[in-house]
């Protein structure tokens, strides 16, 4: 690349485009958050977490597949059921599920995020219902019934449910505002790969050091692991090849946009179309202008 103004030269790698990646996919976050903006509706939001137990994680690991289709499957089955029920709403509800394997630690911890707009369409009158006040459904409820179904699901499956699989199992229901914050946050660890570059704050000696906040504490911390331990620790994080990490269900799919667009009519919700997004271009490290790609050069391991 040859910048314009002081006519800078200097090679930059080519983009993979792999979703793990962490340098690749900041362009597809961008653009994944402008999508979902436009979904957002006048309503409260809520997050709830659906997190596996210690116990299936050596199993959740040996079939990734298997096991996260059921952990999407379940988890969306149970909100849909409370959310058609008389007494908590009575109405289809819209949901955006992203999937998670990582603590901030970069340990293995499968869990499911899933972004619930407090309303829903109530089929048989024809009609829009709002969850009044900050409160979703009981957490230790959902919680019940998730258990009992995943481990009706993992049977079906031919799985084995591992020994001392704990009794009470944990969801976590959260009011998040307006859902923006929330969408947010799942936008930074959708695409963005395991760990960011910048996180990795040494790497000599056969070790790698690298910096993660403490969810109770807030400080910031450091974890300094074998070359070999850090690898292992980001390829478990890579998904199944074709495996959808975000899902979109009721009025929130794909094929539901005319449906979308009737109930954002009837709460008059002014959809401004988002303009096109341009990928971000490579400023000179002088002059800080935008730089301009004049030749491509194959690998050497390519050109023999």
């Amino acid at each position: 690349m040859r910048c314009p103004d002081c006519a800078q030269t200097e090679w930059r790698p080519r983009s993979c485009g792999h979703r793990s990646c962490p340098k690749c996919q900041n362009y597809e976050a961008s653009r994944w958050l402008d999508r979902q903006q436009s979904k957002l509706l006048p309503v409260s939001y809520f997050m709830v977490t659906f997190t596996l137990p210690f116990e299936f994680r050596s199993l959740a690991r040996c079939c990734q597949s298997e096991i996260y289709t059921r952990l999407f499957d379940c988890a969306i089955s149970v909100l849909k059921d409370f959310g058609l029920n008389p007494k908590h709403l009575g109405a289809d509800l819209g949901m955006t599920a992203v999937l998670h394997t990582q603590t901030r630690r970069l340990d293995y911890h499968p869990h499911l995020h899933v972004i619930v707009p407090g309303g829903g369409i109530d089929r048989r009158r024809r009609q829009w219902r709002v969850i009044k006040g900050k409160y979703l459904f009981n957490a230790f409820n959902l919680a019940s019934v998730f258990r009992a179904r995943f481990l009706a699901a993992i049977k079906r499956a031919g799985l084995r449910i591992p020994y001392g699989a704990p009794v009470q199992w944990v969801v976590d229901t959260q009011h998040v505002g307006s859902g923006l914050p929330a969408l947010k946050y799942l936008a930074r660890y959708l695409y963005r790969g395991v760990i960011a570059d910048s996180n990795i704050v040494a790497c000599h000696n056969g070790e790698v050091t690298f910096r993660y906040q403490d969810s109770k504490t807030g400080q910031t911390c450091t974890r300094t692991l074998k070359g070999e331990d850090f690898l292992w620790l980001v390829l478990q994080h890579v998904l199944p090849k074709g495996f959808r990490r975000v899902r979109n269900y009721g009025f929130l799919h794909g094929n539901a946009e005319r449906v979308l667009r009737l109930v954002q009519l009837v709460l008059r919700v002014m959809v401004d179309p988002f303009p096109v997004r341009p990928r971000p271009v490579f400023r000179c490290p002088h002059c800080k202008a935008a730089m301009k790609i004049i030749a491509f050069r194959r690998p050497a391991y390519l050109t023999g």
